[in-house]
């Protein structure tokens, strides 16, 4: 580790003992986070006042702490508009070596000076990106200047206002939370550097092999045609596997990017499947010169057919979720303890499918999700764009390199199984479709590895052919849908028999007419209409929490309470029926047999569910008074009993299961009574 780095480092640990944890995912950062200066500029003057520069002294600046969302600030509560963002920083620069500027986000729009020269700039709230700031740094001390606008209210930002001039129209449904909202660093690479890693495995479920293709995209930044000779290493649990490579070794011309090929076959020892319960993970690591990038991945396979979503071959039908980015006296900011709560309680709740929100958020919980098991829809910003919008070139634009930011970031994440490229929008009408077709085959030319979707809301009004809609375009059809359920899903069903149907949105706030035990009742009447449809693959209640938005219909608190949780996420009744109703079995004590001495043995009948939700469960737990054991192998409709040792002489014991990665899916209260 260079002493640059080490420097920097031991600063960042010590500061990070007294703030919230944020992961930073390339190992060799050096984190920027912690204390900055902070101003708003209501006026627009910091350009023409030069405020990127150190002749204007920060006397008058307020100090804040990286990453920051200005929103939620008791000072600048909900202000809109530009603000300023100033660190110093010392650095030695060293020969034959480039360093880049990373912001994993910010919200919205982004301009970057360094020593009072401009760096660049950049549009979209939620996607990373970075700057090459080599050539501006000088050694000794550094000024790093940043302005941010979260100014989204107006036609032209994605997301953003819509343009029929229509009250609330300005507004998408959530909060322009502002700010440096993600981890801001640094990173040192020599000057021939790999700036991404694409792995996309292939099983072959007949034999159990599995292709696996490695493209690693390299910078020259000399000022020659350099030849690289690059070496492979994969991994599984710590070991390396011994694989045969073939693969192309083009040069790169001098400061230009080139693209390295590598493909390799694992045998079917090799092979250990990404599934939900048994999250298989490997690590690939690529050498390049100086240069090392390395990166987790899974081997799945995720396919439509019949009207099924099959993963590895297997149908799957799942419960999910929408988790919006929110959290009083947070907003947008995303510590890692926030986001594992989250995470544990969406899996507890049975949401194992999610269309997480309309926007990509941090990238620990697709990490988790890889780790831990859950299936992923991430989706680009058209929230509702108008048809005018949609056929404007400079929002296709914009949305273009918003979704290749999105899709560069995550498309080695096994839990990622669909893009979405929007919700809402007039999908009948002929922009709507021109979207779609286009924006689908335009991904696909970038990541050719995944299924294609859109969150609809025009098929509920049951258009007439297959053609009249969008979702035409798309492997399985996603529909947001609040009403009317049956009728909408058979109509959707009759217009596309062979595509699986995700119900996206579906849900009922909880101050709604009955309260929050209507709420919990409507899961119940949902669950029940989904088990009797045997195409409906998945139902991703909106929402998982509680969120702010200025949207009409929220509440005087500023709040909308779709939740099965709250904003500070303690469960409602919701919470719980959610988690009895998805989950994947069911569970009902057989018989009591009594033995002497107090000790006794329970045999409970367990039985997967032949509908919805339904799949295959292996390793699954069942605890009854502190007796752990491993429930058999369990298929969709297969019943099995269970027996469990207990002592005493308890009225009532809870009963717990478990997933083999230790998330509790069903717990229920057994009587004991005669």
């Amino acid at each position: 580790m260079k002493k640059t780095t080490l420097l920097f480092a031991l600063q960042f640990l010590c500061s990070s003992l007294l703030l919230g944890q944020y992961s930073i995912k390339d190992p060799g950062a050096i984190p920027l986070n912690g204390d900055w200066s902070f101003t708003l500029d209501p006026a627009e003057m910091g350009v023409r006042g030069g405020w990127f520069s150190s002749k204007v002294p920060t006397s008058r600046f307020d100090k804040v702490t990286v990453p920051h969302c200005f929103s939620v600030d008791p000072r600048y509560q909900f202000f809109t508009g530009t603000v300023w963002y100033r660190k110093n920083f010392s650095w030695k620069p060293q020969p034959n070596e480039r360093v880049i500027l990373h912001f994993d986000a910010a919200y919205y729009q982004t301009d970057v000076w360094l020593n009072e020269q401009k760096v660049g700039e950049h549009e979209g709230g939620y996607t990373p990106f970075h700057f090459d700031i080599t050539d501006l740094l000088k050694s000794g001390e550094n000024l790093l200047s940043v302005s941010v606008n979260n100014n989204t209210w107006k036609p032209g930002s994605i997301p953003g206002a819509k343009d029929n001039d229509q009250p609330n129209d300005p507004f998408m449904g959530w909060m322009n939370y502002g700010g440096l909202n993600r981890p801001v660093y640094l990173t040192v690479e020599p000057d021939v550097y790999i700036e991404n890693l694409k792995v996309e495995p292939t099983p072959d479920l007949a034999n159990g092999t599995a292709r696996l293709l490695l493209k690693v995209r390299v910078r020259n930044a000399t000022n020659q045609v350099v030849s690289l000779t690059p070496a492979y290493t994969v991994s599984f649990k710590g070991s390396p596997i011994s694989l045969k490579w073939k693969e192309n070794k083009p040069k790169i011309s001098a400061g230009q990017t080139g693209i390295l090929e590598a493909e390799t076959t694992l045998t079917t020892a090799q092979v250990k499947l990404w599934n939900l319960d048994q999250p298989n993970l490997y690590q690939v690591q690529v050498a390049v010169g100086k240069d090392t990038i390395r990166s987790r991945f899974g081997i799945r396979k995720v396919e439509v057919k019949n009207a099924q979503l099959l993963l590895n071959g297997q149908p799957m039908r799942l419960a999910g979720g929408n988790r919006v980015v929110d959290y009083p006296g947070l907003g947008a900011l995303e510590p890692d303890w926030l986001i594992e709560k989250d995470f544990r309680l969406m899996k507890e709740a049975g949401m194992e499918f999610q269309r997480l929100t309309h926007y990509t958020p941090s990238e620990r919980f697709y990490d988790l999700a890889d780790s831990l098991g859950m299936l992923i829809i991430t989706e680009a910003g058209n929230w509702q764009l108008t048809p005018r919008q949609m056929d404007a070139d400079s929002l296709r634009t914009k949305f273009k390199q918003q979704f290749t930011e999105m899709m560069e970031r995550d498309w080695n994440h096994p839990s990622v199984i669909a893009y979405s490229v929007g919700n809402e929008y007039l999908s009948e009408q002929p922009a709507g479709q021109r979207w779609t077709k286009d924006m689908i085959e335009w991904a696909r030319t970038k990541d050719n590895t995944r299924l294609y979707t859109f969150a609809s809301m025009r098929l509920n009004i049951l258009p007439k052919n297959p053609e009249d809609e969008a979702s035409q375009y798309v492997d399985f059809v996603s529909t947001n849908t609040y009403g009317n359920h049956a009728k909408s899903l058979d109509h959707i069903h009759k217009l596309y028999p062979d595509k699986p149907i995700l119900i996206s949105e579906w849900g009922r706030r909880a101050d709604a007419e009955g309260g929050e035990q209507k709420q919990a009742e409507h899961i119940e009447e949902i669950a029940r209409l989904a088990r009797e449809r045997p195409y409906v693959v998945g139902a991703s209640w909106w929402t998982y929490n509680d969120y702010q938005s200025r949207y009409a219909g929220t509440n005087a608190n500023g709040y909308r309470p779709w939740g099965i949780v709250g904003p500070t996420r303690e469960p409602r009744p919701a919470f719980f029926t959610h988690q009895k109703e998805m989950a994947p079995l069911t569970l009902q004590l057989k018989s009591v047999e009594k033995g002497s001495n107090g000790t006794h043995q329970l045999v409970v009948t367990l039985t997967g569910r032949a509908d919805f939700p339904a799949y295959t469960m292996l390793n699954y737990t069942l605890e009854i008074d502190n007796q752990r054991v491993v429930i058999p192998s369990l298929n969709p409709g297969e019943s099995k009993d269970v027996k469990i040792p207990i002592r005493g002489f308890e009225q009532e014991l809870r009963a717990v299961v478990r997933k083999p990665t230790g998330f509790v899916i069903l717990e229920k209260l057994l009587s004991l009574k005669e």
